[in-house]
This record gives C-alpha cells, structure tokens and sequence, in this order.
C-alpha cells in the first residue's frame, strides 16, 4: 500500500534531550530517596513517566509517590533542563523534503503537551507539522500503542501500512509495532543499533549517534510498502 505518512517521535529523533531528561528524572527520584543509578534511569528515557516508574519503583513506592514525584520532575525538567535542549541539525530540512514528496508528516511523544511547542519551535517544524500527539492524550505511554493509534485516527484514520514510525528508542519501536507500524530508529537518543533492531526497527538510517532523524540516509522512505 502506498505511503502517506511519517510519524516522529520528539526527544531524542529531533531534539537532543535524552541526556536531559535523564538528568531530570534521576535528580527527582533523588529528591524523594530513590539514589537509582543514572545509565539505569537513562535506559528506560523514550518511556512515559507511568512506565519508567513501574520499571524504577516498587507498586508501593508509585502508589504512596508516584503522582507527586511526577509533578516534581515535570517542573524541574522545565523549569532547569527543558532550557538547554536544541534541535538536531537539518530536522526542518528533511520535514519539508517529506512534505514536498507528498508525505504527511506527524508528531508522536510521550512528552507533555505544554513541552510540544517548546520543540516544535526549537526544531522550527509548527509549519509543516501535519498532526500531533502526546503522553497527555492517552492513557497508557509507550512502549504502549496509544500515542501510535491516536495519531493514524487524527490522521484521518490512516491504516499502519499506510505510515512509518521514526524513533531513537526501542520503546518507540515496540510501541509502533503493537500499532501494526513499521519503525526506522535512529541512533541519536544512544541506544545501540542492536536493540533497536531487536525492538522491532526494520532500520536504522542514522548511522552516527547524535545526528538526529535530519541526518537520515535518504530524503525520504519509499512511497510504497513492501
């Protein structure tokens, strides 16, 4: 079936913000007497906070904690990290390569809403954005399906062959995946090319970590599915 829309993922794919949000994460969790290691609270970054929790804490710990630690990262991450993240370089580029093939292009983050237009104003995209979805639209976050179907809805009910993910996570891919969409990953978000395959991706058009979806081999995927 014919092609007709890319789905980005945000942090990580367009935005250097994993390190970011990591740092932000460990230093909440801290706050609350969580002392987690930091490459074990950056390996579960691509998560929305409901699962990243359930991986870090104990059901005890999220039910007495949860929400409010949630609050607390949500605005130290504004108001101390969300300040220093960029976007990779060539995003608005490879966007208006997609856009002038033909292609529809879409967001799809476990962020919050109130972040979107932070990083659609870093990567310089709120013109050529097609449609967009969050972790606050949804119930469940990745690596679940949620944000991956509420977007083919917004998309005007676009079957997943229709479309492909692009991601720098394996939560990315696996939630595309149970989606029924196909996923290229990235290697900007620093997670090696082994799981993301492993996840699901059926490629991975960043060959060097850190050069972000708007480094991506080619301009574009290929029109039809095979």
């Amino acid at each position: 079936m014919t092609l007709r829309a890319v789905i980005f993922d945000i942090d990580g794919t367009l935005i250097d913000s994993v390190d970011l949000h990591a740092e932000a994460w460990r230093e909440a969790l801290l706050h609350f007497g969580h002392d987690i290691p930091y490459e074990k609270v950056r390996w579960q970054i691509g998560k929305g906070g409901d699962q990243l929790m359930a991986a870090l804490l104990t059901k005890g710990e999220r039910e007495r904690q949860g929400e409010e630690i949630e609050r607390y990262r949500s605005q130290l991450f504004k108001e101390k990290y969300l300040p220093k993240a960029t976007a990779f370089p060539q995003v608005r580029d490879l966007f208006k390569r997609l856009k002038a093939s033909g292609l529809r292009v879409a967001l799809a983050s476990s962020c919050k809403a109130d972040e979107m237009p932070v990083y659609e104003r870093l990567a310089n995209i709120k013109d050529l954005v097609d449609g967009k979805t969050c972790g606050d639209d949804v119930d469940r976050s990745k690596p679940e399906p949620d944000i991956f179907e509420a977007m083919l809805r917004r998309l005007g009910e676009l079957q997943p062959d229709q479309a492909i993910a692009v991601g720098d996570t394996p939560y990315d891919a696996e939630a595309a995946g149970k989606a029924g969409l196909r996923t290229i990953g990235v290697l900007s978000g620093g997670f090696p090319e082994e799981a993301l395959r492993k996840a699901g991706c059926i490629d991975t058009g960043a060959r060097s970590p850190g050069r972000g979806a708007g480094a991506t081999r080619d301009a574009g995927p290929d029109r039809t599915s095979g």
